[in-house]
């Protein structure tokens, strides 16, 4: 019986129709063969590679050209290991790998194109012991296609057109968008939806294609290692999550690993602190009278500058006003005349002293209070010019400097603040008692570490935390007063855990997460759970287990390889 399509199938599949003419002119216009001949196959771009590792080492031999190009790392590190000596068992007997300038090593093996496959046994020698390895090395080989003898049409249709050159997409989606005019002119509501999916889903399926451009994955298992088509040397994340990175590209990264094992450790807290000084090598300078201030005879010192103890850094002259010049000139009048009345008295006391008349002793008492009103007079001329010296109290370098020339300092105004800068203290914020027989240590903003000495807790409420001070030990160049840091400071007990360096833990969406070296050239991150250790590590909870390798350089840089 006859079948009677409605008029909307049968304009889509006139425009599928011209459509698929469309493409088969295009197709035979670009030499792609529609009868027994077997298509095309992509060729590989990615360098035959395998690896394989020993308790010591971790080997990856490359293809490159004729020749095979060894890289040769530490296991444990990833540091790679040039010293040693490889020697390989090839066709032409035992042949060694000569060192090159960027560290690996380079073998000519023309023998490679006889196989397919070929079992490599490389002994590498460093040290005064040989560890053997061994490899499996496939190489591609282009093999033609069967031809088929299947109709083309058993394809589907959507899934042919998807794989058209772009004019040809452009083409088909016109043809079907003029489809598609029609019908809603004719208010043909439901092949209207049709018509407009079809060619959607073709245009959308074209790009895809278009974007991917059939990139073969990378092979996974056994000692093969297939990098992704862009070439031996392109890192590229996989689908799987995991990260192959070539081992070339790892030394310009220069990816550190290390194994991770099971340690008891204290526990610790982390706790905000700040640099200050401390209180027995610094000090301030402030003036006791209020005064103008003047440079010494070397004039201010500089910020930075080294101070002594006991060097004058600066003078305050203490102002006199009108009315105390006024008393002050009085005063003066009275003690310079008794002064003259008791020089006439000590005068006369004298001559009489010879003939009897005067005793000696109410000589000598003139004179003392003759002396006496003279010392008065010349501390009242002191007071009136003499100004105040400010000394440096301890050694160490200025700190703070406001002195100006001429300008007034009150009483009690800090002029300047002196410190030694070998030796700083952290005072931290603590809601916990501390252990003082720990070690704390400090963590700067520019990632350096301090090592701490514990020197006491105060019992001083600060909004329910307690002040923990702390001595740097060591180095302290590059500290500033009032720097913000991270103090790390022991608690009472201890806890289980996988210590770790802070470089390689990563922060990411819902907590922390670690690289996990799981091959010679891939990388698969793991989310883990980690507490505070100190400056340096990081104590890995839960998510890893021990005896992995991790990386611990480079992580950041590792991350962003998309």
């Amino acid at each position: 019986m006859s079948i009677v399509f409605p008029a909307a199938l049968r304009l889509v599949a006139a425009c599928a129709i011209a459509w698929a003419a469309l493409s088969g002119a295009v197709l035979s216009h670009e030499g792609h063969s529609h009868g027994d001949e077997a298509p095309a196959l992509p060729v590989a771009a990615a360098a035959p590679r395998a690896e394989a590792k020993s308790e010591r080492y971790e080997l990856v031999a490359t293809v490159q050209g004729h020749d095979l190009v060894f890289y040769l790392d530490a296991f444990e590190t990833n540091t790679p290991v040039t010293d040693a000596t490889l020697a390989l068992s090839t066709p032409d007997g035992r042949r060694k790998a000569e060192l090159q300038a960027d560290g690996t090593y380079r073998l000519p093996a023309p023998w490679l194109e006889e196989t397919e496959h070929h079992d490599l046994l490389v002994a590498v020698t460093a040290e005064g012991s040989t560890d053997i390895l061994s490899l499996d090395l496939d190489l591609p080989a282009a093999k033609a296609a069967a031809p088929t003898s299947e109709p083309a049409a058993t394809a589907s249709l959507v899934e042919r057109l998807t794989h058209q050159p772009p004019s040809v997409t452009a083409a088909g989606g016109f043809l079907l968008g003029l489809g598609a005019v029609v019908l809603i002119r004719r208010r043909r509501t439901i092949p209207i939806v049709v018509v407009l999916a079809v060619t959607a889903t073709i245009v959308l399926g074209s790009a895809a294609l278009a974007h991917e451009g059939h990139d073969a994955a990378p092979a996974e298992g056994g000692m093969m290692a297939s990098p992704p088509s862009g070439g031996a040397d392109r890192a590229k994340r996989l689908g799987d999550g995991s990260i192959f990175v070539p081992k070339s590209l790892q030394r310009l990264l220069v990816l550190r690993t290390a194994v991770t094992a099971t340690q008891s450790v204290a526990r610790t807290v982390a706790l905000p602190g700040r640099v200050i000084a401390d209180p027995n090598a610094s000090g301030v300078v402030q003036s006791s009278v209020g005064g103008r201030l003047a440079p010494p005879a070397n004039g201010f010192p500089r910020l930075g500058t080294r101070v002594t103890r006991g060097e004058v850094l600066a003078t305050v002259t203490p102002p006199v006003q009108a009315v105390d010049v006024s008393d002050m000139r009085q005063r003066q009048g009275e003690l310079d005349q008794q002064i003259a009345i008791l020089d006439r008295r000590v005068v006369r006391f004298e001559r009489l002293a010879g003939t009897g008349a005067v005793a000696q002793t109410q000589l000598d008492d003139a004179r003392s209070e003759r002396d006496g009103l003279k010392d008065r007079r010349a501390a009242l001329d002191t007071v009136r010019g003499s100004p105040e010296a400010l000394v440096a109290p301890v050694d160490g370098v200025i700190a703070e400097a406001s002195a100006t020339a001429g300008a007034m300092a009150a009483p009690g105004t800090v002029v300047f603040r002196i410190v030694d800068p070998g030796k700083l203290w952290v005072e931290a914020l603590s809601f916990e008692a501390l252990s003082p027989e720990g070690s704390a240590t400090a963590r700067l903003g520019d990632g350096r570490s301090l090592a701490l000495t514990y020197r006491g807790a105060g019992l001083a409420d600060r909004n329910q935390a307690v002040p923990v001070q702390f001595a740097v030990a060591g180095e302290s160049t590059g500290l500033r007063l009032g720097q913000f840091v991270t103090v790390h400071a022991p608690l009472t007990g201890e806890r289980t855990g996988l210590a770790v360096p802070r470089s390689g833990i990563l922060r990411a969406e819902g907590g922390s997460v670690v690289y996990e070296h799981v091959g010679a050239e891939r990388f698969v991150a793991r989310s883990v759970r980690t507490d505070p250790l100190d400056a340096d590590r990081t104590l890995i909870a839960d998510g890893l287990e021990p005896g992995r390798r991790v990386v611990v350089q480079g992580a950041e840089l590792l991350d962003q390889i998309r």
